[in-house]
């Protein structure tokens, strides 16, 4: 199903994001994470791209697996980075020969290898020109983009942050995945800025729970830097281990969750790092079995 249909039919959508594991005792252990959450009846699933399209064959893979074992709607990610315009037609045309009907259109990141890696010299400089393409050559695919609530990581300047991604829109993009954020008033400002902007495509909120401190400090070295306010590292430095640290990182995003409702989110994408325990736990810690309960 179109995820463009889905979300005009649903209050609230719910989401899972995976990536392709490298390892074969990784994929027994993302497809029972999978089959765990798949009771809670997500709006669909997607899957990750590797910077650089270092993971491509591997999301090829994930992707017809789900499509196949599954009845869930999966989103594969497509990124700009390395691919030339015959190439992305290519990938593009394979998906629609499996009944692939989404994309998650990102600019993604070159290869660590590549700190100088020239955009203006590849077909793709801008993830906006992705969506173009898509839209004209293939334009019965739904197309999802990348939001930023607490700014772009290589966009110092908020008002041209929301410029690039209106540019996104306009080129026929139908709705937006946020980036993991902590305090949901910067999402709320995000939201706030792109109806100011024009913008008002669906916006699906981006939530990843903190289940160990070590994870805590990866999100903080992200390119895109999270940013964790002072009541949450409160919470956390309480913890005694990572058990607790877990248990604490679950009532914060529940407690997002919750408050993301009942202002009326109009969806939230859960980041399960190939895990279903956090998700599950939030889901419980609502007091809810399914999406369909949750929406409700």
């Amino acid at each position: 199903m179109l995820i463009k249909n889905i979300l005009s039919k649903t209050k609230i959508s719910f989401s899972f994001e995976f990536f392709p594991p490298k390892t074969d005792v990784g994929w027994k252990k993302l497809f029972l994470a999978i089959s765990d959450l798949m009771p809670l009846k997500p709006s669909y699933v997607s899957a990750t791209y590797g910077a650089g399209g270092t993971t491509r064959d591997r999301t090829h893979n994930l992707v017809f697996q789900v499509r196949k074992e599954t009845d869930l709607t999966v989103v594969p990610h497509l990124t700009c980075v390395n691919s030339t315009r015959d190439e992305i037609k290519s990938i593009l045309k394979k998906y629609t020969e499996n009944c692939i009907e989404n994309i998650l259109a990102l600019r993604g990141d070159p290869p660590k290898d590549q700190t100088e890696y020239a955009w203006a010299e590849n077909d793709f400089a801008h993830a906006a020109e992705l969506v173009s393409l898509i839209k004209k050559h293939f334009p019965h695919i739904s197309i999802g983009v990348a939001g930023f609530p607490e700014g772009h990581p290589e966009t110092s300047n908020r008002l041209k942050e929301i410029e690039y991604l209106k540019a996104k829109v306009d080129a026929g993009a139908d709705y937006i995945v946020t980036q993991l954020f902590f305090d949901n008033r910067d999402f709320y400002d995000f939201c706030e800025r792109c109806e100011l902007a024009g913008i008002h495509v669906p916006i699906l909120a981006g939530i990843m729970p903190i289940t160990t401190r070590n994870g805590m400090i990866r999100m903080a070295e992200l390119a895109a830097g999270a940013r964790l306010p002072a009541s949450l590292l409160k919470l956390i430095g309480r913890a005694e281990s990572d058990e607790y640290v877990e248990k604490a990182g679950i009532h914060w995003a529940a407690g997002q969750v919750r408050d993301l409702i009942d202002n009326n989110v109009r969806g939230i994408h859960f980041y399960t790092l190939n895990n279903s325990r956090a998700t599950l736990k939030i889901y419980e810690s609502l007091g809810v079995t399914d999406s369909v309960q949750l929406s409700a």
